[in-house]
């Protein structure tokens, strides 16, 4: 082979080497831009539904969880919270929680799935204050004589029943948010699905 072929052939090789080379340094530096525009571990948990264990929540008593950064109050309701929601109906803007703040299932008198479990996004729908999470049961200092008790948005006084349904002439528009729920046994419920297995 003459000199002018080994030359021909050796540039063949560098070039193809050389190109190999700034393939491979091409992806290595596609791959964490294309990582950038997935989701972080972080970022999927917040959306990520939670499940909740609801097996030692005894009746009268509640418990905050978070769900995508939100709290959300689940609260075992007793017999007598359940008795003031129908005395109610007259004084809550929302009754019979028309507006779309909770799903089609949970459109029902006590805006749950299960009568004795309110599940609602504890977060006034006013200008997005927490309400006190220290619910009030029966007559507060402050409060109408007839209060049978609720929650109380200590932002602009906004005030909700044991079903999180606004009361009327208060700032805040609508009745408290149900989140997206499912019961996954009887201890068990799962925030932010509505269907097993989704």
């Amino acid at each position: 082979m003459s000199n002018q072929g080994k030359m021909d052939c050796g540039r063949r090789r560098l070039i193809v080497a050389t190109a190999a080379v700034g393939g491979v340094g091409a992806v290595a530096a596609l791959v964490p831009f294309v990582s950038s525009l997935l989701p972080s571990e972080r970022a999927k948990a917040a959306g990520a539904p939670v499940e909740v264990d609801i097996g030692k929540l005894d009746a009268g008593q509640m418990m905050t969880v978070e769900w995508r950064g939100k709290p959300v109050w689940v609260i075992n309701r007793t017999k007598a919270m359940l008795e003031t929601l129908p005395k109610l109906d007259d004084q809550v803007a929302d009754p019979k929680s028309e507006k779309p703040q909770q799903p089609q299932y949970a459109q029902n008198e006590h805006r749950s799935i299960k009568p004795e479990y309110m599940i609602v996004v504890g977060i006034c729908t006013h200008l997005g204050c927490s309400p006190s999470s220290k619910f009030k049961a029966g007559a507060e200092e402050g409060m109408p004589a007839n209060w049978l008790g609720g929650f109380l948005c200590p932002c602009h006084g906004s005030t909700f029943d044991f079903a999180g349904r606004v009361f009327k002439a208060k700032p805040a528009p609508t009745n408290l948010e149900v989140p997206p729920h499912v019961y996954l046994s009887d201890t068990r419920v799962l925030i932010g699905e509505d269907k097993k297995g989704a």
